[in-house]
């Protein structure tokens, strides 16, 4: 039986049973030619990028587009085959350690049949840029990059901004502050930790307006050279 007949989903022919991708209305035209379109969404964590994504998504597969979903292979927070939001609710995707080998792995006639293409955790990709550039230009495909536009310490995280001057629309969400409930537009994180790429959730984490923010830093601060006053001072003694 042809897999492109089943309408719910279908399996690359040269994925393993264990990765799936899930092309839904998959008997839709799909096209490669005509203009595509490239849609940014961004904020902290906490502001309902994935959420959004999802909701964007489940839209357009109810418009009758076939649609896939990918995500970095370095989330695993919520399974690997699958982009669960913080309430709980998910769809399959496809788990990847780089985006341009997506076409190769899911096979010239399956990769027609797609029209929509959400990409979730988008700042962990290193070729974000030029897939989304490669996917909207020349293949005709909608593409929705959902991910953090800023780090920990408020620097540019990954290749999500440079997509920015390529994208139709840009939507920057905010979180609620964790610490007054005003408007949050930044991330804090709660550890000593120094990696950039650290990948956790509300035990690291937490939304914050630019007050707290500030102030947060300033704590932190204050609390490291303590600490490495008492080291020293333990150094000298001993």
């Amino acid at each position: 039986m042809n897999p492109m007949s089943k309408v719910s989903s279908f399996r690359c022919s040269t994925v393993p049973n264990h990765n799936q991708i899930r092309v839904l209305n998959s008997e839709a035209s799909g096209s490669s030619s005509g203009s595509g379109e490239v849609h940014v969404i961004v904020g902290p964590m906490f502001a309902g990028k994935t959420t959004t994504l999802l909701k964007r998504i489940k839209s357009e597969r109810s418009n009758g587009r076939s649609v896939a979903i990918l995500k970095s292979d370095k989330d695993t927070r919520y399974g690997l085959d699958s982009i669960v939001t913080h309430d709980g609710d998910k769809l399959p995707c496809w788990p990847l350690a780089n985006l341009s080998s997506f076409k190769q792995r899911c096979g010239p006639e399956a990769y027609s049949k797609l029209e929509v293409i959400g990409i979730d955790e988008a700042q962990f990709f290193e070729d974000l840029y030029d897939f989304c550039k490669e996917v909207a230009d020349h293949d005709g495909k909608i593409v929705i990059v959902a991910g953090l536009d800023g780090d920990y310490l408020r620097r540019s995280f990954g290749s999500v901004l440079d997509v920015i001057p390529i994208a139709d629309s840009v939507t920057k969400l905010t979180a609620r502050c964790e610490l007054c409930g005003e408007r949050a537009s930044f991330t804090l994180r709660k550890t000593e930790e120094t990696r950039t790429e650290l990948i956790a959730g509300a035990e690291v984490y937490m939304p914050v307006c630019r007050k707290h923010y500030v102030s947060g830093q300033v704590v932190k601060e204050a609390a490291r050279s303590v600490l490495e006053s008492q080291k020293v001072e333990c150094s000298s003694i001993l």
